[in-house]
C-alpha cells in the first residue's frame, strides 16, 4: 500500500479551494435538505412539473431526510483534509444523481448540476493517488506465502 508521503494531491491550491466550496455546498445543501424533509417542499399554488416531483417525492415517503443527512456528514468530513477522499467519494453518487436530474427533469438547474458533478469530478482527479491502492493488485508480501510457505493463490488446498 501506498505511504503517505507517496499520496499526493494534484494541483493542491485548486483542489482546496474547489474542495471547500463543495463542502459548502453539501454541508448547507444538505442541512436544507433534512430541513425540506420535515417541513414539507415550498411550492407555489399551481406547482411546476418540479414542484409536482417533489410533491410526489414527498408523499412517497422518500429518504429525503437520510439524503441530506448524507450530504451534510460528506460536507462536513470534505471540510477536514484527513478525511476528504472519503468525503469526495461518498459524495460521487449523489453528484451524478443530480447530474442525471437536472439533465433529463430540471434543465432550469443545469447551473447548479453541471458545476456540482464537475466539482466532484475534479476532486476525484485530484485525490487519484489516494485512490491507486483501490485498483492495485494484491501486495507482493501477501501474494506468495505464511509463515509455513503454503502459496496463498491457490493448488490443492485452495478453497
Amino acid at each position: 500500500m501506498a505511504s503517505r508521503e507517496q499520496r499526493s494531491v494534484r494541483l493542491p491550491r485548486l483542489a482546496l479551494v474547489v474542495r471547500l466550496l463543495f463542502a459548502l455546498f453539501l454541508f448547507g445543501t444538505g442541512i436544507m435538505t433534512m430541513r425540506f424533509a420535515v417541513n414539507g417542499y415550498p411550492v407555489g399554488e399551481s406547482p411546476d412539473e418540479v414542484g409536482q416531483f417533489m410533491i410526489a417525492l414527498q408523499k412517497t415517503g422518500y429518504l429525503i431526510f437520510w439524503v441530506g443527512l448524507f450530504k451534510t456528514i460528506a460536507g462536513g468530513l470534505m471540510f477536514i483534509p484527513r478525511t476528504a477522499p472519503l468525503a469526495i467519494l461518498m459524495s460521487l453518487p449523489y453528484a451524478f444523481n443530480i447530474l442525471l436530474y437536472v439533465t433529463f427533469f430540471a434543465h432550469q438547474y443545469l447551473v447548479v448540476g453541471i458545476p456540482d458533478f464537475a466539482a466532484c469530478g475534479l476532486l476525484i482527479y485530484c485525490y487519484f493517488d489516494w485512490y491507486r491502492p483501490i485498483f492495485a493488485g494484491p501486495s507482493s508480501s501477501a501474494q506468495h506465502s505464511t509463515a509455513g510457505g503454503e502459496d496463498l493463490h491457490g493448488g490443492e488446498h485452495a478453497l
